[in-house]
């Protein structure tokens, strides 16, 4: 009796050897790289501002103030993390938060109370983030115009609802969040919820399937439709998610500086952006790490913290995080044409 014979097996055909570890040892080792680069950025940084400002940087209100205006910052840049991977771009988060705060902040809003605010900065938000979605998944605009146009519409709104005034909040239940009485352990409430967005963000992207269509999308739009992901749908869930995120930083801005004006969120898009893309997220889509985003925003932080505390100038600062921004798209860069 004849013996079957399997098939030749093509020349190209990679078998791993067995001494050879899985391909997704080589991902975590990769990932776990970058989050320790970055640790060690953010090490050396807490070290210059113990060595020049040791006083003052080390003190625990500067730290709490430190992670505090992270907070902010942070929670929109969880969620341009998400729009990023996906492989879009929202240039319009910062003229959103802008126009969340004032709205959430008009006479007529703090007459319903907390909730009123926490309501309408969110609901903005959401608002915002929804035309985005509708312009960019169903009517087939390019994101960098489409949110372009919301940042110019927003802004002009923001403005036209202020009349360049600052909208004060008399709200006690707001102001008090702000207040040393309400922290907890130490830790200002606007950290905690920072810390929250963050842990939900990262579950969301690792462990469940809207996070790996998500990726998927980010990877290969086609691919990923072909496989029964309705992109479209997908896209447009990402830009309300990122809305959300803009309207609950609103909220926080407003806590931290009791008020609502229409130059809130200047330049967040920018800084968001940056922060994903030094924390490992892909300006392509298709890869990324909330941890690497958020310890982003850490370093861009600490850094704005030490120049102050030093007296340099700003345009100093802003020299210094496009050297850092530049310096993480070229390793990028290299890492990708070495995978």
């Amino acid at each position: 009796m004849t013996q079957p014979v399997s098939p030749p097996r093509d020349s190209t055909d990679k078998v791993p050897s067995a001494g050879e570890p899985p391909a997704w040892r080589a991902v975590l080792f990769r990932a776990d790289v970058r989050t320790l680069s970055l640790l060690g950025v953010l090490a050396v940084l807490v070290l210059i501002g113990g060595i020049t400002k040791p006083d003052q940087f080390l003190d625990t209100r500067n730290l709490q103030l430190v992670l505090t205006q992270a907070s902010v910052i942070g929670v929109v840049t969880v969620g341009m993390t998400f729009v990023i991977i996906s492989g879009g771009i929202d240039l319009s988060v910062g003229a959103i938060v802008a126009l969340a705060s004032v709205w959430a902040t008009t006479v007529a809003t703090q007459e319903y109370g907390f909730g009123g605010i926490l309501f309408t900065a969110v609901a903005v938000g959401v608002g915002c983030g929804l035309v985005n979605g509708v312009l960019i998944a169903y009517g087939g605009m390019v994101p960098f115009i489409a949110t372009l146009a919301m940042l110019a519409s927003a802004r002009g709104l923001a403005l036209q609802i202020t009349d360049g005034r600052t909208q004060i909040v008399t709200v006690d239940g707001v102001l008090d969040l702000g207040e040393r009485d309400a922290y907890i352990l130490g830790i200002p409430p606007l950290v905690l919820v920072f810390a929250a967005v963050t842990v939900i963000g990262w579950l969301v992207l690792n462990r469940t399937t809207f996070g790996r269509r998500t990726v998927a999308v980010g990877g290969n739009a086609e691919a990923a439709r072909l496989a029964g992901i309705d992109v479209r749908r997908q896209r447009l869930y990402l830009y309300l998610l990122s809305g959300l995120c803009c309207g609950i930083a609103a909220f926080l801005l407003i806590v931290l500086s009791g008020s609502g004006q229409n130059t809130n969120g200047n330049l967040y898009e920018l800084d968001a952006i940056a922060a994903a893309i030094i924390g490992g997220t892909l300006l392509t889509g298709g890869r990324g790490t909330i941890v690497g985003s958020v310890l982003g925003v850490l370093i861009f932080t600490t850094i704005t913290n030490i120049f102050a505390l030093n007296n340099l100038q700003s345009d100093v600062q802003q020299i210094a995080k496009g050297a850092i921004i530049v310096a993480a798209v070229l390793v990028q860069r290299r890492t990708a044409s070495t995978t």
